[in-house]
């Protein structure tokens, strides 16, 4: 599904995804580095699947998203 947001200048479109369980809207084209940045993460205190495939890092940038990708990010914590 494309959902179409109007604005002041026209029509912009959005991808609806799932991150972490809730429906979200992102710009087509973001990649999983963009996503990952989008909510403040350092890229090496996560990992994130994509449609239940783990991501490597190293193809954080070449990743792309899609229209109704699945998307779990989650944030590693050190301890002991």
């Amino acid at each position: 599904m494309l959902v179409l947001t109007t604005c002041l200048f026209g029509a912009v479109s959005t991808m609806r995804v799932q991150i972490n369980g809730r429906d979200e809207n992102i710009d087509p084209g973001l990649t999983v580095a963009g996503l990952v940045g989008r909510f403040n993460l350092q890229p090496k205190h996560v990992a994130v699947e994509v449609n239940c495939d783990l991501v490597p890092r190293k193809v954080f940038d070449t990743t792309s998203l899609k229209e109704g990708d699945r998307i779990e990010i989650v944030t590693l914590v050190g301890g002991g």
